[in-house]
């Protein structure tokens, strides 16, 4: 029998605007610099006050080193002449090669110890060099330098397919199918490192499985590409005995199957990050200073630059919204309206997000 009834509950939910802040308070000083910068290229409508987020000391950096050099202009010349070589700079990224800043001052008997190099490329940057050297027509190779911009630090794929597909219209007037970016994935996805472009820990092991098993085929190779592929919910949560019972197989094979699984990556992507993290260094929130026995709250807001809205896109979201439109038209305006209040939303979000630590950080140092 079927009842109507009132019934009052008390919810609350989040606004974006709620949940875009409270991801923006778990990020500290170095990785909201590197946030913005992702925010501004994904947003045409976010704009930096004064031109581009770049390192302020650069310039006066090269200064300095051009003065201690070369002590005038003659001479600065006469040194280009005699020691440029294009040769030695072309696999060097820095102005000046770590070989000409060190004096060849070693003995024969001295033992000579090689000075580790970090590696200058990136995880996406190596990403882009293997589809570079895929033979891929021009809109192929812009869909996949799109994949790999939004493949994590992991080496996972954030977006689907479908929202590829818009995003690529949107954004880039590429009109493509869900087929096509499938295609270009999967090209990507036979990148190193093994696992990289997968859109979920499952696909991953088995892009790593199924490379294996073409180098090395083995049956325990084939046995765990069954198993992750049709019981990975058992496998994950350890229902070994339904996996023994379903696939008919001993505890001995199950065990190798195991551990071949375990020598796998499942953040393929860190392989290759790992000398990056190398150089990050910890950049507090704070500095609280002692002046004359008064403590003195400092927020590090070097590498937050001001933000404002792109006076373009706001110009063109009052014209849109004066004017008749059709339906290209209404999709254009809703499309712009939305990067404009985007743009305002996350520009909000960091102005509260500063408020909410430094009043956090001074309640914390009054007590």
């Amino acid at each position: 029998m079927l009842n109507q009834r009132l019934q009052q509950k008390l919810m609350q939910k989040l606004s974006p605007q709620q949940i875009l802040l409270m991801k923006l308070l778990q990020i500290p000083a170095i990785g909201l610099e590197q946030r913005i910068k992702q925010e501004i290229e994904e947003n045409p409508a976010l704009d930096i006050e004064g031109g581009e987020l770049e390192d302020q000391n650069q310039d006066a950096t090269a200064e300095d080193q051009n003065e201690e050099n070369y002590d005038d202009d003659e001479e600065l010349k006469v040194d280009k002449e005699e020691e440029f070589n294009l040769d030695d700079y072309m696999q060097d990224d820095d102005e000046i090669p770590g070989y000409k800043l060190k004096a060849n001052n070693y003995s024969a008997d001295d033992k000579h110890y090689e000075m580790p190099v970090v590696s200058g490329f990136s995880f996406h940057e190596v990403l882009k060099q293997q589809l570079g050297l895929r033979q891929l027509d021009d809109q192929k190779y812009k869909i996949g330098l799109y994949i790999i911009g939004n493949i994590d630090d992991s080496g996972y794929l954030e977006r689907s397919t479908d929202a590829i597909v818009d995003d690529l219209a949107f954004t880039q007037n590429i009109n493509t199918t869900k087929e096509e970016v499938e295609e270009v994935l999967s090209i990507i996805q036979e990148f190193d490192p093994a696992g990289v472009g997968a859109r979920n820990l499952q696909e991953c092991l088995l892009i790593q499985l199924k490379r294996k098993q073409k180098e090395t085929p083995g049956s325990t190779i084939e046995l765990a590409v069954k198993i992750i592929s049709k019981y990975f919910n058992e496998f994950t949560k350890k229902h070994y005995s339904k996996i023994l019972k379903r696939m008919e197989i001993s505890e001995e094979q199950l065990k190798e199957v195991i551990e071949e699984i375990l020598t796998l990556n499942p953040k393929p992507g860190n392989s290759l990050s790992e000398t990056d993290k190398t150089n990050h260094y910890i950049i507090p929130d704070f500095t609280i200073k002692n002046n004359n026995g008064e403590l003195e709250l400092v927020l590090n807001s070097w590498n937050t630059p001001d933000l404002k809205v792109n006076p373009a896109y706001a110009g063109m979201v009052q014209e849109l919204s004066k004017q008749k439109r059709g339906k290209k038209q209404r999709e254009a305006y809703s499309f712009i309206k939305q990067k404009v209040d985007s743009a305002k939303w996350f520009i909000e979000a960091i102005r509260q997000r500063q408020n909410t630590l430094y009043t956090t950080m001074k309640a914390i140092m009054d007590y």
